[in-house]
């Protein structure tokens, strides 16, 4: 598999006979800010030995072009060695040095090093982003994580510029106008996890100090950045609290201290995932740095990206998976531990567990029921396939099973076997058997049967109570039913009974801890009690799976959902619920009528926000499309009731405020839209901030009452990259099918737009209130596919291929279209054969769900 696609075989090819001793590279961007300079001088000198004196390898490299290439002090001929993605060389010694000087680009696409030029006051800012494979955009290199080797660092930046790389930097000299940053080795790291961040950023520096168990004193020095544009909104100090938390938890649980220096934090712009966990240079997207209010939620959801990439330190940094085969190696236990860490550690964010149960497991149960769900130990053939394996599995279902994982052996086990794990492994590779290894020693438990049904198997098992009682309703037998759909797996879980306290709240007045085993599992505790007026299954979610409910306690929710007093078991009621109209057993209108119901009452705010997502989402999709209408007007009126009605200035008022601008269509929410934005209308409490202003008129725009020159006018009261991105947004909202034109040419036939107009675009092209305007568009998107995929980066190729499919055509036709597609392109790439599959299953689901609330 020539070319960019490293394959697996390859990958293990070089291992085999390929030790890599160091990296020396020197990035000259001295000119970065000249916007018509498109490439910088990259020169990397790499030192590796070879087990096989005289065979041929490759170097990794993508670039517009070489200018010299030496092995061992001869030179080869850039015009024979150099394909385009790989740097070819033959009769390599015992002991080699390998040098390759070549133009690399500066990219647009958040791949690479990403060049970005503030329009608030005009300055030029860099960073890189590397994983998978885009570490060959910027320097030659063995783009496989087993290839690990200490990295050095030279970057010639603009005099007045400041530069982050993995380590620390040990000098700094003036050359011409420009200045010579020298940084120190770092220790051994996979070629992904390298960075470099230059530009004229923000920062504000901190110190971590701890003693440790052999009584030295260990030093961190701490730096948090951001574009000098968003330093007055920058709440460093928040940040730096929470991650000072966070050391002090994984120095006290992992008892492997902090192992690359220093710890900078940088957030940049037009950041195409949350973070990356850059050993010493984390990078995050500067959306974290909060122009506008935002809810708890918001900053509970930075506390737990920060640790998420913290806890990488050690899982993915420190110790780093063989190959993406094993990538749940690290996503997994740092999903986990963002929200473990988020209550051990202290932090002020106490509802890490609720979140995690409501918005990360909706996202893996939705990635779980695609057809092409995978197991949390996938197989990974190749580095497009590794790029689309960053999902709802690896992340949000391997977190799930860790959980359950650490209640069948318990915590200390857990851990203890973690620490052994670091200390076996550090700077070394490892695959799922290390790790098995590890916790089988100290939790003294065969996990070979549990690694087998868990990480070696795919799909999310269903689990139903079924309830007999009596004449006089006492429980005569209690049961779980296990459906084995995707096979039989050990759950160790937990039923809860609710009943009615004094107050009129529903309260849990029982609680059995148990395993399910098998297709069908008796609960004899329960026997003999009178019925209780909720069972909840997998109560504390301690287990991975879907739940249902028996008749008895579903009636209960219908009626008073709202009345469950513990949070998280209300989260997971409302996960049950949302769960049941995704598989087409609830209507979508009845959903509708529990969230406007009882939402009101909610009072965990990010609940509240799935909530408001879930339930346009029903609207949009779920819905019978005659009811469509009626349902909108439902959840208009209850938006601005519940605006109206909540406490002033408050998380659920600004909620509230959102979501009314996201439903908002007839004439009179049109008219208080008007008012907000004009100041000739007030709710008490509500700040009618920036953020909000560009919602508002997102709202306008989508209803056809905001023309160009109004939306410009905006801009101009904040010429910000946040600006030109709403504004984008606003501009394909708008419902014309000229909007709709200039949007999809924008995106489809250039690629001289950022990655973040890219999405910005398309986000207002595919609107559902504005499916006749964008049903012609089903044959040029089926057209374009293959091109797309095959002329644009792997990360503007996806955004293409989810984006604009036709996901809002709910119509057999669309079905048959995509059927039609797939049958006639068995030998697509198997990574676009995947988008396309999932989009075809959401709309099939759509389906049966639009029937099933027909039927209501």
């Amino acid at each position: 598999m020539p070319g960019k696609n490293l394959s697996r075989e390859e990958a293990q090819q070089r291992a085999d006979i390929l030790t890599v001793d160091s990296y020396r590279v020197h990035l000259d961007v001295s000119a970065a800010e000249d916007q018509a300079q498109a490439t910088f001088r990259s020169t990397t000198t790499l030192n590796f030995r070879c087990a096989t004196p005289g065979a041929a390898t490759f170097v990794d490299l993508l670039a517009p072009a070489v200018r010299a290439v030496t092995l061992n002090g001869r030179a080869l001929d850039p015009a024979v060695v150099f394909d385009g993605a790989r740097v070819s060389v033959e009769g390599l010694a015992e002991q080699n040095e390998l040098v390759v000087e070549a133009d690399c680009a500066y990219s647009r696409t958040g791949e690479g090093l990403h060049r970005f030029l503030d329009p608030a006051d005009g300055e030029t800012y860099l960073y890189t982003h590397f994983e998978p494979a885009d570490s060959r955009r910027v320097f030659a290199n063995f783009e496989q994580p087993d290839l690990k080797a200490p990295f050095s660092f030279t970057v010639t930046a603009p005099a007045a510029w400041d530069v982050y790389a993995n380590a620390v930097h040990e000098s700094v000299t003036a050359e011409g106008g420009a200045k010579v940053w020298q940084f120190a080795p770092t220790q051994p790291i996979s070629t992904y996890l390298t960075a470099v961040v230059a530009g004229p950023y923000h920062v504000v520096r901190d110190h971590y100090s701890r003693k440790l168990s052999d009584g030295s004193t260990l030093e961190i020095p701490l730096a948090a950045t951001c574009r000098k544009s968003l330093a007055r909104y920058f709440d460093a100090d928040e940040i730096l609290t929470v991650t000072k938390q966070g050391l002090d938890f994984f120095h006290e649980e992992f008892d492997f201290p902090y192992p690359f220096g220093k710890y900078d934090q940088c957030f940049v712009p037009e950041y195409n995932i949350g973070a990356m966990e850059n050993p010493g240079c984390v990078t995050f997207r500067e959306e974290f740095v909060f122009r506008s209010k935002v809810t708890e939620a918001a900053y509970e959801g930075r506390a737990n990206v920060v640790l998420h990439e913290m806890a990488h330190m050690w899982f993915g940094d420190l110790v780093t998976m063989k190959w993406w085969d094993d990538l749940w190696l690290k996503e997994s236990f740092a999903d986990f531990m963002g929200s473990f860490s988020q209550i051990e550690a202290g932090t002020r964010y106490r509802a890490a567990w609720i979140t995690f149960a409501n918005r990360r497991k909706a996202w893996a149960y939705r990635q779980d029921q695609f057809p092409t769900t995978h197991p949390i130990t996938a197989d990974i053939p190749d580095l497009e396939a590794a790029k689309l394996n960053f999902d709802g599995i690896t992340y949000a279902k391997g977190a799930s099973v860790l959980k359950q994982l650490v209640a069948y052996v318990g915590r200390d086990a857990f851990l203890e076997g973690v620490r052994q794990y670091f200390k076996r492994h550090a700077f070394g590779n490892t695959v799922l058997g290390d790790l098995l290894e590890a916790l089988e020693a100290t939790s003294g438990r065969d996990l070979t049967a549990w690694s087998a049904a868990w990480l070696q198997t795919s799909g999310v098992n269903l689990l139903t109570p079924q309830v007999t009682c009596d004449a006089e309703g006492r429980i005569t037998e209690f049961a779980i039913e296990q459906d084995d759909a995707s096979g039989l797996r050990p759950h160790r879980l937990a039923v809860g009974c609710y009943d009615r306290a004094a107050d009129g709240t529903l309260v849990r007045t029982d609680r059995i801890e148990l395993d399910v085993t098998g297709a069908r599992t008796v609960v004899p505790e329960l026997a003999g009690r009178p019925r209780p007026a909720l069972v909840l299954l997998n109560d504390d979610d301690l287990t991975y799976c879907k739940i249902r409910f028996d008749d008895h306690s579903l009636a209960t929710l219908r009626s008073s959902l709202g009345d469950v007093a513990d949070p998280l078991a209300r989260a997971l009621a409302w996960s049950a619920v949302w769960n049941l109209t995704r598989d087409g057993l609830m209507p979508a209108r009845d959903y509708i009528d529990l969230v406007l119901r009882f939402a009101g009452t909610e009072s965990d705010i990010g609940v509240l926000q799935s909530l408001h997502q879930q339930s346009k989402a029903a609207l949009d999709l779920y819905a019978a499309p005659e009811w469509r209408a009626e349902g909108a007007r439902l959840l208009a009126e209850g938006a601005l009731r519940e605006l109206r009605a909540a406490e002033p200035a408050s998380d659920h008022q600004l909620a509230w405020a959102r979501f009314l601008t996201q439903n908002a269509g007839g004439a009179e929410h049109l008219q208080l839209v008007q008012g907000l934005l004009a100041g000739t209308a007030r709710i008490d409490g509500l700040e009618v901030d920036q953020e909000l202003r560009w919602e508002l008129w997102l709202a306008l725009a989508a209803a056809g009452h905001a023309d160009e020159a109004e939306l410009r006018t905006e801009l101009a009261l904040d010429n910000t990259a946040s600006g030109k991105q709403h504004l984008t947004h606003c501009l394909a909202a708008r419902p014309t099918a000229e909007a709709k034109a200039a949007a999809w040419t924008a995106v489809v036939d250039s690629d001289e737009l950022p990655n973040a107009l890219v999405e910005a675009n398309i986000a207002g092209f595919n609107l559902a209130g504005q499916r006749g305007l964008t049903a012609g568009y089903l044959e040029p998107y089926f057209g374009l596919l293959e091109t797309a995929w095959a002329q644009r980066s792997i990360e503007i190729a996806m955004r293409i291929v989810g984006g604009f499919f036709p996901r809002y055509q709910t119509t057999d036709a669309t079905l048959a279209a995509t059927d039609a597609w797939l049958a006639e392109h068995p030998q697509a790439a198997p990574a676009l054969r995947r988008l396309v599959l999932e989009g075809r299953d959401d709309l099939a689901r759509a389906l049966r769900a639009q029937a099933c609330d027909r039927s209501a």
